[in-house]
């Protein structure tokens, strides 16, 4: 029997050995993982780059031979489907419902963290309670209210009734329970009110929390289907999610500008995580909804 002694490695020991095999099977699980998450994607841009008859071919090819870059000018010269419009209306709602919510709900989430109100309790656990109605029960009424103002088939009835969030103003209030007092205390010495504060002193200190809200809020609203289904009846107010459902419902379905379609309407919201994904987990960290 070999005995090492204290402080002596065994013969063969290499150090790091152990992690750099565990680095190399995570690293292979992590790339089978992506390539199955990448698969939907290659799919979509297979068959928006294809032929409707070389979408359905019984043989399988990983690309048509030509690639029918045509199928562009094909889908926005659709006089069905205005998609260049309904792409136009996702971003102006999407924007707007962001930057609305933001402010609503980050103020809404100040007061009820910062502001001392005696009912300040009641009015949080009114806002909580709002999260467990279902949202098929508020909808007639919501239609009602949006359609006696005239304001179906409009901006305002699109965006307004979206903006505050009750989930948002929630996890604001998170943050702010959890945002330094002392900077604060140095404003108000300073002689700033709340609102001074809150837009001097909290804001330009929470950009990364502002931030991976405004990309949840963003997304949200980019591939909402069914309100701007109902309130947009004119073509002309078509969101790209209701521009694209129209592929679906035809009587003759297009398969590559089905696809094509998909493709597009998906391409903003790429390039909002590409550039802002950091922020999501920096955001969630600072909700202060950590186990």
């Amino acid at each position: 029997m070999t005995i090492v002694k204290e402080g002596r490695r065994p013969v063969g020991y290499r150090p790091g050995a152990g992690s750099k095999a565990s680095r190399a099977v995570n690293f292979a699980v992590l790339c089978a993982l992506s390539i199955l998450f990448l698969i939907p994607f290659y799919l979509i841009v297979r068959n928006a780059l294809a032929s409707d008859a070389e979408i359905t071919a019984p043989g399988w090819m990983w690309f048509p031979p030509e690639l029918h870059w045509e199928n562009f000018q094909t889908l926005f010269d659709n006089p069905a489907v205005p998609m260049a419009r309904s792409l136009l209306n996702s971003a102006i709602i999407a924007i707007a419902t962001t930057v609305g919510t933001l402010f609503l709900c980050s103020t809404a989430g100040y007061g009820l963290a910062r502001i001392p109100y005696k009912h300040v309790n009641k009015v949080f656990y009114a806002i909580l309670a709002t999260l467990m109605i279902p949202s098929a029960i508020t909808f007639l009424p919501s239609f009602v209210m949006v359609s006696s103002l005239g304001w179906v088939s409009d901006y305002r009835g699109l965006i307004i009734p979206t903006l505050f969030n009750a989930f948002v103003a929630f996890l604001c209030r998170q943050y702010f329970l959890s945002f330094p007092k002392e900077l604060e205390e140095a404003a108000r010495v300073d002689g700033l009110s709340y609102w001074g504060a809150y837009w001097r002193i909290v804001v330009p200190n929470s950009k990364g929390f502002m931030a991976a809200i405004a990309v949840i809020t963003f997304v949200g609203s980019w591939n909402a289907f069914l309100w701007p289904l109902v309130i947009g009846r004119d073509p002309e107010s078509w969101t790209v999610q209701v521009a694209l459902s129209t592929f679906m419902t035809a009587q003759t379905v297009s398969l590559n500008q089905l696809f094509l379609a998909a493709a597009v309407a998906i391409l903003p919201l790429v390039f909002v995580f590409l550039f802002l994904q950091r922020f999501l987990v920096q955001g969630v960290a600072q909700t202060g909804l950590k186990g």
